[in-house]
């Protein structure tokens, strides 16, 4: 049964199961889905259901109706697509959808461990790590105040004559154990793939390895190493010399490049946005 999915400001505020053939979504009382929004016209959008499959037109509403950050009219809806009307979003979520499709997609793109060439991993993996050691090469350059590198040089300070040091306190942050936990930078978050092109457009991964392999061997390959200070994407092969997926469609290159929240990445001719959680 498919559903529609209600949220604000990634709050979920509904969930409507979709048991009618007609849904109607507006500000209104008299919609289906009503969303109380001066952003959101009277009858905004309508989604009509027709056996296993769903389709959205915009009702002539004034600020439009979008799928996926694309302002539509009409639109075949399919798994994971996002509908965003005014400030609120409607995920579509279709339990249609079986696992067969979902694995349909991995096999496309997702390579397995058994088919990936060790020796280029290792270089992606190498590459990822020298971007992630000059990122922090980098932040370190510039939080470095004059007593921190002072600090780094093996002659102390002189002290003035006749004055007596006491031990300085712990300054915020610190405790005598060491960093106060509480300061310590939080837990990288969880990271998904969503694909935005294509026959599986609307289908989701979620970068949960360390290393996650995609593309299509002799087209294009790319890998995306999970480290402690980012996701990074790196390029593998191509069938093509210096044929790189792209990242908001420049090239990547030869080196790793660093992914930010709502990335779109083009991989094998598949358009792909990378999502933090």
């Amino acid at each position: 049964m498919a559903r529609l999915i209600l949220s604000l400001d990634n709050q979920v505020l509904a969930e409507y199961n979709m048991t009618k053939e007609r849904y109607t979504v507006g500000r209104l009382p008299d919609n289906d889905v009503r969303i109380d929004n001066p952003a959101v016209s009277g009858h905004h959008s309508l989604i009509i259901n027709i056996l296993n499959d769903s389709f959205l037109e915009d009702l002539n509403s004034t600020n439009g109706t979008y799928v996926n950050g694309k302002l539509i009219k009409k639109h075949a809806l399919q798994h994971g697509d996002v509908i965003t009307i005014g400030h609120h979003q409607l995920r579509f979520s279709d339990q249609q959808t079986n696992d067969t499709e979902q694995d349909e997609f991995e096999k496309t793109m997702v390579i397995p461990a058994g088919q990936q060439n060790a020796d280029q991993l290792a270089k992606a993996e190498q590459k990822a790590e020298e971007a992630a050691a000059a990122v922090n090469d980098a932040e370190a350059g510039v939080r470095l105040d004059p007593d921190e590198a002072s600090a780094l040089e093996d002659k102390p300070k002189p002290k003035p004559l006749g004055e007596s040091v006491a031990p300085e306190p712990a300054s915020h942050g610190e405790t005598h154990a060491g960093i106060d936990p509480s300061s310590a930078p939080s837990a990288l978050p969880l990271a998904k793939l969503q694909v935005l092109s294509g026959a599986f457009a609307g289908r989701e991964l979620e970068l949960t390895k360390a290393l996650t392999t995609l593309g299509r061997p002799g087209v294009q390959v790319a890998a995306i190493t999970r480290r402690k200070e980012g996701y990074y994407i790196v390029h593998v092969e191509s069938g093509t010399e210096g044929d790189f997926p792209l990242v908001n469609g420049q090239p990547i290159g030869a080196q790793a490049r660093k992914l930010t929240d709502n990335d779109v990445v083009q991989l094998a001719g598949v358009k792909m946005g990378f999502f933090l959680s």
